[in-house]
């Protein structure tokens, strides 16, 4: 039996006087946002929501209630609503209970729309006190886990989510005007495919075998260009079973995207021109603020390749350290330190390559840049480049150190395509986690015939966190999975 606070004992008491505390339903005509606009004297005006600040007086009281989009006052007077009803409200109404106001819009001396009203319904009981107001919530722990009491207090959160809701529309509208369908694909797969990352595995009991959680959409979509759908997306979740940072989680909402016919190139002019245009709508500049600094997205991006950024921060060229063991000897004999999951004598050349650039290179990086020219071991579904098949028609946007886009000319080569993969299950078979499994089933439709076709994945968490300027990507996801707290804490909830 849990114990109960003073507090929580007092509402339970106050929960039993009222007479009908959780009714069916209750009819509003205008949101509180809207109420807001409304002209002094407009009656009628029928809102609801959550009591968040109360002044109980005499025969007159004030309370302000809100909702995600708005507040609104409202004026509660004994003749207005009658004595019993009047009593009723002063006796048993608490901060974060629930209430629907009719009644007549006003202004009042101090400037403030208020509903002035004429009845009030009791709409749902908070049985525990919410937390003070002019502190908002602010332990990070409670934020993360209790996000309910986030949104209900701190108007930045609300906003953030907010924003991410906008900032998915104005996306999923640009990709509609430019002709794309979006489809859905599996999250429960029979290969972990489209991304080169460590899988999360789980078990269907009814077929009785292993499946992966899907690292990428991306086969699966391309599957769909084989069957004709030429500009094809996808948003949704997809999980990737690797470390946790301020910026990477592994569970994320991704949207990828693929059309027939172009190629990278084309990609990173399209798709420089949706952020900008996307941005520019939703902020009314391209002129952002990161942290301390200003991020300039205007004009063109810079493209540079894998091998010149590294060069800019070190001495070592890919081009010279062209294997795996050149290159690990060089990263030790200059003493770099790089942290990884999987050990570095484990891991393909290509992941070799970037994890020096994100530990010598990638830091740097501030206004958006498109790296370009990726090792082909780093990209097993990647066209290789025509004129230095070492590399691919490949390229990732970087804005202020954080990877929001990854996109290339796709390999569409089923030959080409079976190699690769082989080549990636050698490395699998050797420790190399992220390292891609063999699929034929994707080969089997490739052989089916695939056109040119250039496709990108853009993570909406990550670039939420940037534009909203969020030091951790737990503060633009609702609901981020959190490590289970104990049973005696979990009891004392």
């Amino acid at each position: 039996m849990r114990e109960l606070s003073e507090q929580e004992v007092v509402r339970r008491e106050k929960l039993e006087n009222i007479k009908n505390p959780y009714p069916e339903r209750y009819e509003v005509n205008y949101e509180l946002c809207d109420a807001k606009e409304l002209e002094d004297g407009v009656t009628g005006v029928r809102v609801a929501g959550r009591i968040i600040l109360m002044r109980k007086m005499g025969k007159m009281s004030f309370l302000t209630i809100g909702d995600i989009k708005g507040k609104l006052q409202v004026s509660i007077r004994m003749d207005l609503v009658g004595e019993e009803s009047y009593k009723e409200f002063k006796a048993n109404y608490d901060i974060g209970d629930f209430i629907g106001v009719e009644g007549e819009m006003f202004t009042t001396h101090t400037g403030e729309k208020t509903v002035r009203a004429d009845s009030i319904t009791f709409l749902g009981k908070a049985l525990k006190p919410l937390p003070e107001k002019f502190h908002g919530v602010e332990d990070v722990e409670t934020i993360y886990r209790a996000r309910y009491l986030d949104l209900i207090m701190n108007d930045d959160s609300k906003e953030k989510f907010l924003f991410r809701s906008r900032f998915i529309r104005e996306i999923r509208n640009y990709l509609d005007e430019a002709g794309y369908i979006e489809i859905e694909t599996p999250i429960l797969n029979n290969k972990a495919s489209g991304a080169t990352a460590k899988p999360f595995i789980t078990h269907h009991n009814a077929l009785d075998i292993d499946l992966y959680l899907r690292i990428a959409p991306e086969t699966y979509l391309k599957r769909a260009v084989v069957g004709g759908f030429n500009k094809v997306f996808e948003l949704g979740r997809c999980f990737r079973n690797e470390g946790i940072d301020a910026t990477h989680l592994q569970d994320f909402t991704m949207i990828e995207g693929y059309c027939a016919y172009y190629n990278y190139k084309d990609n990173m002019k399209f798709l420089r021109e949706m952020l900008q245009s996307v941005i520019m709508k939703l902020f009314g500049t391209l002129t952002i603020t990161v942290g301390d600094k200003e991020v300039d997205l205007s004009g063109e991006w810079e493209a540079v390749s894998f091998r010149d950024l590294i060069l800019r921060y070190s001495d070592i060229d890919i081009k010279e350290y062209n294997t795996k063991e050149k290159l690990l000897q060089k990263i030790k004999d200059d003493h770099i330190e790089i942290d990884s999951e999987t050990p570095l004598e484990n891991l393909g050349y290509g992941n070799l390559v970037d994890q020096l650039y994100k530990k010598v290179a990638r830091v740097h990086i501030v206004n958006p840049i498109f790296l370009t020219e990726h090792p082909i071991s780093l990209s097993p579904l990647a066209r290789a480049n025509d004129d230095d098949p070492s590399i691919t028609d490949r390229f990732q946007l970087v804005i202020n150190g954080a990877e929001i886009i990854n996109a290339y000319s796709e390999l569409v080569d089923p030959q080409e395509q079976e190699r690769r993969l082989e080549e990636q299950a050698r490395l699998k078979a050797q420790g190399d986690e992220e390292a891609m499994p063999m699929d034929y089933d994707y080969i089997s439709a490739m052989e089916c015939g695939m056109p040119p076709i250039s496709g990108w994945g853009m993570g909406i968490d990550r670039v939420v966190q940037l534009l909203t300027n969020s030091q951790n990507i737990k503060d633009v996801i609702m609901f981020p999975l959190m490590r289970p707290l104990n049973e005696s804490e979990e009891d004392s909830k």
